[in-house]
């Protein structure tokens, strides 16, 4: 039997290259994004419209796809500031989409998984939250907040046959996280602030040194849907895997 996995955020990089994966194993694809662009995917692909932090969207993908057998909660964006420095409207943001958006997908579809006592939940997080850097730190809340509740999911829903996984990429300079933060960048005409972050934004955009590509973040997602024995926390890129040994998880 065919087994049939919903990936939000499918638009470009982690989420696009993840459900491709998927589609390349025979699973039957759901892919999702806030407004479907069916050119970007492979035509035998399904297509959903979805805004994670929209409750009605939320409830008509849902309903729309059927039985999931894995969920992917892979949108998200980030944000360069420094702490003090990030717009109230940006920190609000950043938490509607990345914490809020994808509990909202997690209450959605676990009950139906915790009836069937079968399937699997697979939050894509950032190892940013095991290695501190400065100008993303509500980003990295945001992140951290996420890795809490998937730790306690994956204790909650063990008895009923539903695993819980984090998947952790590193630095992707060539996906587009780098260009959907930059409109929300704070501080570059700040005399105390703007040699920090003329220096962050040129790292980050940097192909240089072991970064995360996202076929790296997508196998890391197969990894953590197929492998029953997968740890909780999954490192996605070189130097993902480097930062999570550094911190003692790998």
């Amino acid at each position: 039997m065919m087994s049939t996995v919903l990936i939000t955020g499918c638009s470009s990089g982690f989420g696009l290259e993840s459900a491709k994966r998927f589609h390349e194993a025979g699973w039957e694809v759901i892919a999702t994004m806030r407004t479907p662009q069916q050119d970007l995917l492979p035509p035998s692909l399904r297509l959903l419209a979805l805004d994670v932090t929209d409750a009605a969207s939320v409830e008509r993908a849902v309903e729309a796809a059927g039985p999931i057998d894995v969920l992917v909660n892979n949108a998200g964006f980030g944000a360069v500031a420094p702490v003090e420095l990030t717009a109230p409207e940006t920190a609000r943001a950043l938490f509607e989409t990345n914490v809020l958006g994808t509990l909202a997908m997690v209450r959605a579809v676990a009950p139906h998984m915790r009836r069937r006592r079968a399937g699997v939940i697979v939050n894509v997080s950032s190892t940013v939250t095991v290695k501190t850097l400065p100008l993303i730190g509500v980003y990295s809340a945001s992140k951290a907040a996420v890795n809490a509740f998937t730790a306690s999911l994956a204790l909650e829903m063990q008895p009923f046959g539903v695993r819980a996984h984090l998947v952790l990429p590193g630095r992707a300079p060539q996906t587009r996280f780098g260009d959907n933060a930059m409109p929300h960048l704070r501080g570059m005409d700040d005399l105390d602030y703007s040699p920090q972050l003329q220096g962050f934004v040129q790292s980050v955009l940097e192909d240089q040194g072991p970064v995360t590509h996202a076929t790296d973040v997508a196998q890391a997602v197969w990894r953590a849907a197929t492998d029953p024995a997968a740890p909780l926390r999954i490192a996605a890129g070189a130097d993902a895997e480097l930062w999570m040994a550094e911190a003692g998880l790998a």
